[in-house]
């Protein structure tokens, strides 16, 4: 069933109202055209909601934004969704194409600031975020009751002499949902073993991002990006207007999954009325959370940010002994979803969800 409009209605009770589908909400397929877009492809997918985003297939199937009921949900850079034909790999280029969004891919083999590992020139986060994806399909279509919507791509990370590293990203959601799943599969496809980091970059901003909202997390230990152990709640849980001058945090949690394995964090607010995004991942796959804010004013921002990895220099992982590898044929999946919260009761049970997992049976 299909929940829209305050009640649930099945594939007839609405297909009886209705010409076509895509006047309740769907996919559309699109290309920006002005400056530095010019040439991207996008999907616009609608589920009907008030739930709206765009996906990038030619920025890694990346998520340029998203909304819910006209409330934007995310954070947008200056410098727009760049072509990635305007790629700058070298030093801190990679910042001159960061849109920002609603999710930014940082890898697949590098996450972090500039640096030289093994000889090897690497700019800051990775190339993943500027591969187009090929084999772009979308689809929708009822199973039963239910109005299915998807976007698939697979990007790869590759050269002629080196490795072979492909994502195949699926991002789906259905008709009324509030939520979208992002299901990632990355197999090394080739025969030399790859260094393997990757960071989800969910960026969430104004007005989801003010001095009312709250982070609600089952943290375990948080520590600042130099290791250094935070004991005041209230560094990583609140916020502050947009200030003049300020320095941006970066804070690293470990959680406390679920009994499903799963961790669910968000940020909350309740004036003037309740309203919050969560994100839910498999802790398995994503040991560590890491918190990026930045709320100079222009760059009012809280990314929240699953990752398999620390966002340091390549080379500081090596030598530490803990930098992951794929090794030839072998396959990992992640499975990120993230969605919105509307009313005081939604929030009361997430915040319940979530004291569960840090407190235990």
């Amino acid at each position: 069933m299909s929940r829209l409009f305050g009640r649930n209605w099945s594939k007839q009770d609405l297909m009886e109202r209705v010409g076509d589908a895509s006047q309740l909400g769907g996919i559309r397929n699109v290309t920006l055209n002005d400056g530095n877009e010019n040439g991207v492809r996008a999907v616009e997918v609608c589920t009907g909601s008030g739930l709206r985003f765009t996906v990038l297939p030619d920025r890694g199937m990346d998520i340029l934004d998203a909304e819910f009921s006209g409330r934007s949900l995310c954070w947008r850079s200056s410098t727009g969704a760049v072509a990635p034909s305007f790629f700058e790999p070298i030093g801190p280029g990679w910042l001159r194409g960061f849109f920002g969004g609603l999710l930014t891919t940082c890898g697949l083999s590098y996450v972090g600031p500039a640096d030289i590992d093994e000889g090897e020139v690497l700019g800051v986060h990775g190339r993943a975020s500027y591969i187009p994806a090929r084999d772009v399909c979308t689809d929708c279509r009822w199973d039963g009751d239910e109005y299915l919507m998807s976007v698939r791509g697979r990007v790869t990370e590759t050269s002629s002499l080196g490795p072979r590293v492909t994502l195949t990203r699926n991002i789906s959601s259905k008709l009324g949902a509030n939520s979208l799943s992002i299901d990632d599969t990355i197999e090394n496809e080739g025969y030399l073993t790859s260094p393997f980091t990757m960071l989800y970059h969910i960026n969430l901003g104004f007005p989801v991002v003010s001095k009312d909202a709250i982070l609600l997390s089952p943290t375990r230990n948080v520590t600042n990006i130099a290791g250094e152990a935070i004991t005041q709640i209230d560094q990583y849980r609140r916020f502050d207007d947009p200030q003049a001058e300020t320095q941006e945090g970066v804070f690293c949690h470990e959680m406390v999954p679920d009994e499903q394995g799963y961790v669910t964090a968000a940020l909350i607010t309740r004036k003037p009325n309740p309203f919050g995004v969560f994100v839910r991942y498999r802790m398995k796959e994503l040991p560590l959370l890491w918190e990026w804010r930045m709320l100079r004013r222009g760059v009012y921002v809280v990314a929240l940010e699953p990752a398999n990895c620390r966002p340091e220099e390549r080379s500081k992982s090596r030598k530490r002994g803990d930098l992951k590898f794929l090794r030839p044929g072998e396959v990992v999946r992640h499975h990120v979803e993230i969605g919105v919260c509307t009313s005081e009761e939604e929030i009361a049970t997430l915040e319940r969800h979530i004291s569960g997992a840090t407190t235990g049976p």
